[in-house]
């Protein structure tokens, strides 16, 4: 297993920096996101690891190798794509093998490797199917196969699922996670999807126009957020702005917001709660409901307070006893779960 470190990895395209002075650990053997808007730099990020793309500053480090001028057949690094472009004209152990055959590793120990690597990923006998034989789940397994197959020290994923419907999705999720675990090795993931990143990874990291702007665990990011941008990215947030002031935090209604020290809060949809009559509490505002959106088990609110939209979720048995759309509603929250921010985005 591999630590992958990058050090103020710089790429410009043009007047454009796809990546600002990135810096950033890869641990051994865990499972890291890199999440983003379009355009944020994770592509290019994960494709200067794989050696793709040549960083016109910084270095990038595979254990103790610096590898960033070094080529990209010689870096030991497995990658898995979008579209997991498999030959459609062999079938699914020569697929698997291709990289074997490359490396010129002996038939019979390419055999062995190739039966091993499809077992892991639970498609063993499907060695002499092609590829449109298979489901997209399968497509995407035999990806999985082929990128591990050579052991490489690190395995890169681009948005490997997002060619699958949701229910599927789901359960690769749960696959991917598996296979990495039983293989140990450190894998760099770069996807679109918050619930994927959160669902799978170790630690994640949030880029924005080529530049980290937050890492750390996603428990850790998601419930401290610490900037506007990384608040609403990583799952839903409402963001609340003032006047900072020596009692708390003055809101544009006038409702003072105390211990709140920053000029902006934010309070994730499932931290609120609501009431017809004004609760017992300092941490609330009253704002109008809007609509009421049915989604399962579950339901959202949402409510204008001062021209901004807010939401509330909340299982459906607590959405029994609502007031008509129009109505007005307070909202109040444990003092715990304002997320103090350092900007208001």
């Amino acid at each position: 297993m591999t630590e992958v470190r990058v050090e103020g990895l710089t790429k410009a395209y043009g007047p454009a920096k796809a990546l600002d002075e990135v810096t950033l650990t890869f641990p051994d053997g865990g499972f890291f996101g890199l999440l983003g808007p379009s355009g944020s730099g994770k592509t290019t990020l994960l494709r200067a690891i794989a050696g793709f793309v040549t960083p016109d500053t910084g270095r990038i480090w595979l254990g103790d190798q610096a590898v960033e001028r070094v080529p990209v057949e010689d870096r030991e690094i497995g990658m898995v794509f979008q579209s997991y472009a498999l030959f459609p004209n062999m079938t699914v152990a020569e697929n698997v093998a291709f990289g074997l055959e490359v490396r010129r590793i002996p038939g019979p120990d390419r055999t062995r490797r190739v039966v091993e690597a499809l077992d892991l990923v639970q498609l063993g006998g499907y060695g002499g199917r092609k590829p449109s034989e298979l489901s997209g789940g399968q497509r995407q397994r035999v990806a999985m196969a082929r990128a591990i197959v050579t052991r490489p020290r690190v395995l890169l994923l681009d948005e490997p699922l997002s060619a699958l419907d949701r229910a599927l999705r789901v359960d690769m999720q749960i696959e991917l996670k598996r296979i990495q675990r039983e293989v140990g090795i450190t894998t760099i993931f770069v996807t679109h999807d918050q619930e994927e990143a959160l669902t799978l990874s170790d630690r994640i990291g949030i880029l924005r126009d080529g530049r980290l702007v937050r890492e750390g665990t996603p428990r850790a990011v998601y419930d401290d957020p610490q900037d506007a941008f990384t608040a609403r990215f990583l799952g839903e947030a409402n963001v609340l702005t003032g006047l900072p002031e020596a009692g708390g935090l003055r809101l544009a209604d006038g409702t003072l917001l105390p211990g709140v020290t920053t000029p902006a809060i934010a309070l994730r949809p499932e931290a609120l709660a609501f009431a017809v009559p004004p609760p017992d509490t300092p941490h609330r505002l009253q704002a109008r409901l809007a609509q009421r959106i049915f989604s399962g088990a579950t339901g959202t609110l949402v409510l204008d307070w001062q021209g901004q939209r807010l939401k509330l979720t909340a299982s459906e048995r607590d959405l029994l006893d609502l007031p008509a759309e129009g109505s007005p509603l307070w909202l109040h929250w444990p003092a715990a779960a304002a997320l103090a921010l350092r900007d208001a985005g």
